[in-house]
């Protein structure tokens, strides 16, 4: 989803190099690290802790992070000390190095508890969320036996590119409050992208740290997954959009986990729940006149050539819009003879 930049503004046009860091707030430093995907790069944020630096979310766990993060360390952050590490959610471009860091200068790690779990599942019980679990989900939804094999085959690639997490951990939880360099930041967690990601409001400088749930120029990836097949992920993260818009002043400086910081909270909730909206809309059309599985529904919203990496994402994309709308009653579903289910617009 591309945004209306207009409704935005953004204080700083270009983002920091790999290996070097802009005082983006008074305490807080940016940073990016590279990512091997279409969205190449994750946004870390380095929070002034008292006499060093707290880490706000670690990057991937592959050799290109380890090599920024190393630039980092012997560059803007030289002869600093990092105090701790708090990873917003569980996804590998965000979790992927905080067993390594945490390991290499003794730092505790803060973590939301579903987030922090769902690492350690996936840590030491990867196969148990293998092709098993997921070969039948994606054959139930209509993409093909050669489809999903390919999709399957990427296996724990992307889960994998992380370098686990401490055995010992301190939760943190919506309406906690953080004490950082004196400073207190507010901690508030939100579904959807993932299952209760983390985010900081710091009132006295209007700073909101949205990690995922709300980014600029894109719309984070709200999915279902096999282990959950019927959740309304889509209606937990609207929720989630609705309850920020509410709770955060719009005159904030929201500070992403991709693309550039920007002012404009309260617009980009809208344009997020807007676009759900119109997504919601192209697959009534799809379903107006004919019964189509989540595959079938695929090229009416995406409209370009996906790969396999893509297709998991979209697929799951896809399903989350078709369970938010059964539970709105605008969907009903009917299983063929096969076991394939579809789904016809009421």
């Amino acid at each position: 989803m591309q945004t209306d930049v207009s409704a935005l503004s953004f204080p700083i046009a270009e983002p920091p190099v790999p290996g070097a860091a802009i005082d983006i707030a008074p305490g807080v430093k940016w940073a990016r690290l590279p990512l091997p995907y279409r969205l190449d790069h994750v946004n870390i944020y380095l929070i002034q802790d008292g006499a060093g630096w707290a880490v706000l979310d670690t990057g991937l766990g592959t050799d290109d992070c380890r090599a920024a993060w190393d630039a980092l360390l012997g560059g803007p952050l030289a002869n600093e000390r990092l105090t701790r590490v708090i990873v917003t959610h569980y996804h590998p471009d965000h979790v992927g190095l905080a067993g390594w860091l945490c390991e290499r200068f003794g730092l505790e790690l803060s973590m939301p508890r579903p987030e922090y779990l769902i690492s350690l599942a996936l840590q030491y019980a990867p196969g148990d969320m293998g092709s098993e679990m997921h070969r039948p989900f994606y054959l139930r939804h209509g993409l093909g036996t050669e489809a999903t094999e390919i999709v399957l085959s990427r296996g724990h690639e992307y889960l994998r590119r992380t370098t686990g997490v401490p055995t010992t951990y301190h939760r943190i939880k919506h309406g906690d409050a953080m004490t950082l360099g004196g400073r207190r930041f507010d901690v508030l967690t939100g579904g959807g992208h993932s299952l209760e990601q983390a985010m900081l409001h710091q009132p006295e400088y209007k700073l909101f740290f949205a990690a995922d749930q709300v980014i600029a120029r894109i719309s984070p990836n709200v999915s279902v997954h096999a282990m959950e097949p019927d959740l309304d992920a889509l209606g937990i993260y609207l929720q989630s959009l609705r309850a920020l818009r509410a709770a955060i002043p719009a005159d904030v400086l929201v500070l992403p986990g991709h693309g550039l910081p920007f002012h404009g909270l309260h617009a980009r909730i809208d344009e997020l729940i807007h676009h759900h909206a119109q997504r919601c809309g192209d697959i009534e059309t799809a379903c107006r006149h004919q019964a189509r599985s989540v595959a079938e529904i695929l090229p009416f919203v995406f409209h370009r050539e996906l790969d396999a990496h893509q297709t998991g994402f979209a697929f799951g994309e896809v399903l989350a819009h078709v369970n938010h709308m059964l539970a709105q009653g605008e969907l009903t579903l009917a299983r063929d003879a096969a076991g394939t289910e579809r789904y016809l617009a009421r």
